[in-house]
Formats: structure tokens, sequence, C-alpha cells
């Protein structure tokens, strides 16, 4: 959707969920000399002010890293998402927060490889600003629903795919559907981790977008959890989550460590859930 700006919605809650397991999943990458391949379908700007006009009219991260923020050093199991942030914000007041882009262009290694993917003719002009010098890294102008397909297979066999479409039109969740199958079929090695909202009770269609996956042949597939408020009836995102494909090993134990204290810490009131599931168990 060619509106859509997540400048509004940097450093929500949503995005602790995500940023926080793209980084488990890339240090697990990283435990091995060999190269890998980080894409990115849905890439944004990569980088956000946090003072800036958009992010200051919906004040999302207040409720999302604003609270982490102090509290990340009792998290010694995101030390890397922690450094890339604080590497942001060197002043130590909250500034700055990092897209998926900038996480991982900041904790890939030399012999490591970004490709990234945007449509929104604005946000590719700033993406290519924020992350464009870096020589790892390849930009496309294009739809990461159809580009995913296109790119793929990749000559390096090891990496990861972050999905992470607004799904602010209905199509989306069908679109994320066949782009995993289709990208998984040319690449079946890799990891795939798909987010998703998790709406209102007249809206969410999180529970389809799980069920339809679930019956596909992968390996395994994992899905963490995290809402930090009650389901509205009709409005709102409560919670978001990540579908792993060919998840790597431990990271379920990981989570479920992890997600019932970041509930705590984004929910004090101690609102909301979590939940760590296996849809397909590993073989």
């Amino acid at each position: 959707m060619l509106s859509y700006r997540h400048s509004f919605h940097a450093g929500n809650h949503a995005d602790v969920l995500k940023h926080a397991t793209q980084a488990l999943i890339l240090e697990k990458l990283k435990a091995k000399d060999k190269p890998f391949v980080y894409v990115d379908s849905h890439s944004g700007a990569g980088l956000y002010r946090l003072d800036s006009e958009e992010a200051r009219k919906t004040a999302e991260y207040e409720t999302g890293i604003g609270r982490l923020f102090s509290q990340l050093g009792d998290y010694p199991e995101l030390a890397s998402y922690d450094a890339v942030i604080r590497q942001l914000n060197p002043k130590g007041a909250l500034q700055y927060y990092p897209g998926s882009p900038a996480i991982a262009g900041t904790m890939l290694r030399e012999q490591d490889q970004l490709v990234l993917m945007e449509l929104h003719n604005r946000e590719i002009d700033v993406l290519r600003k924020n992350m464009g010098r870096d020589q790892r890294v390849i930009l496309h102008h294009r739809d990461g629903f159809e580009g995913l397909s296109a790119i793929l297979p990749l000559p390096v066999r090891r990496g990861l795919v972050l999905i992470d479409p607004s799904y602010e039109i209905r199509d989306d969740y069908q679109n994320t559907l066949d782009a995993v199958v289709s990208a998984w079929k040319k690449w079946p090695v890799g990891i795939f981790a798909i987010w998703y909202p998790i709406l209102s009770r007249q809206r969410d269609r999180s529970r389809w977008l799980l069920e339809q996956l679930a019956r596909i042949p992968f390996a395994n597939l994992l899905v963490a959890e995290l809402a930090v408020t009650e389901q509205a009836e009709d409005y709102g995102m409560h919670g978001s989550g990540m579908a792993i494909i060919n998840a790597p090993w431990q990271l379920d134990e990981q989570l479920t460590a992890l997600l019932p204290r970041l509930q705590r810490s984004l929910a004090p009131e101690g609102q909301g859930q979590c939940r760590l599931e296996w849809l397909i168990e590993p073989k």
C-alpha cells in the first residue's frame, strides 16, 4: 500500500517483538563463519527519527521501545539489539530507532550480504540515503511480494528472509502466503520470518494466515506472539506475531524465556498475553 509510512509506527510493541526475534536469528546465523544473506521484502526507510512529526503524531514508540529502552541491559540475550540502538543514540537519549535493515546492517559481518526491497517511491529514496553506501547492500525498488520469488534462489545457501508488509489492504494476507510458498519452494534451506499484526475481533486475519501456513510441508513452523492489551472488538492492533519457518536450533527456548519478560516490560499493568507454539514440529 503506497500510502503506508512506517515512520508513524516505528519502535512500537510490534517492532520490539519483530526486531528482537530478528536479532536472535541473526546471532544464530553468525555462530558459523560461513557467509549468509539477509533479505528484507518490505524494508521501509531503514532508520527512523522518534522526534519526527510522524512519530510524535502517534507516539506509539512510547509504549514500545520507550518502555524497554532503560531495561535492555537486563536482557543479555538481546545484547545485539541493544547495541544497535545504543550506537544510534550515543548521548543516551532515545532519538533514533533502527528498522530491520539497519539492525541487519549493523549486525552482519563483512562476508555477509543484505538484499533490501521497497516499493514506495519516497521510502526507497530514504532507504538509499540510509543504507545505499554499504557495499554489502543490494537495493531493489520493487514490490517485495514479486521480488522474493524473482531473486531466489540465492547462491549463498544460508540466510534469513524477513517478510513484514503493512497488511493495510486485505490482499496482503493472501499475497504474503503466496510469496512465502513460492520463495520457500525455490530456497527451502532459508529461514523465513513472517511478521503479522493481531487486530480487533472483527478485523483480525492472523488465524487464517497461520492455518494456511501450517498446511504447507515446511520442515518446521514456530509461532511467537505478544499482546500488550486486551483485544478490542472493532479496531486496533493489540499484539503481533512472528511465524518462523526453518527456525534455528534452540530459538524456541530463547523465546520461551524472553516473551513473558517482554510482556511484563511492555504491559506493566499486567494486560495482554504471549504464546509460543510449534505449528509444525521439527522432524
